[in-house]
């Protein structure tokens, strides 16, 4: 099996930590949450990223790296909560990756944030 398009899956398991469970963690698991996750991505900001992908500038990529790892490790550990010290443990874990994720999302659409990225490879 292959990396998901804008992360891999080692970088989701960095993001989920210590606590997560073997079986969300597995590959054919977090492809799965990826490949969900890249079409939220594609729809949420009516760009398809995924078929320009080898195009975009390195800033891109990075921002599409950070939602999809972040995004797709919130379903690793929301799949099986028990190996964390306690459920507010893993629930401030969600908070942040969803909440960088989202950050992140909110750059994507901006079109004065795509000239400045595209500019900055030139």
């Amino acid at each position: 099996m292959a990396d998901p398009t804008f992360c891999s899956v080692a970088e989701v398991g960095y993001k989920a930590g210590a606590g997560k469970s073997a079986t969300s963690a597995a590959e054919a698991y977090v492809l799965a949450y990826a490949k969900g996750v890249e079409g939220y991505i594609n729809s949420v900001t009516r760009y398809n990223w995924s078929d320009v992908y080898a195009t975009l500038n390195v800033d891109v990529k990075f921002l599409l790296n950070e939602i999809q790892s972040n995004l797709a490790a919130c379903y690793v550990i929301l799949y099986d909560m028990s190996g964390y010290t306690s459920i507010s443990e893993a629930q401030t874990m969600l908070n942040v990756l969803w909440d960088r994720a989202q950050e992140c999302i909110k750059l994507l659409p901006d079109y004065k944030v795509k000239d400045f990225m595209s500019s900055a490879g030139a």
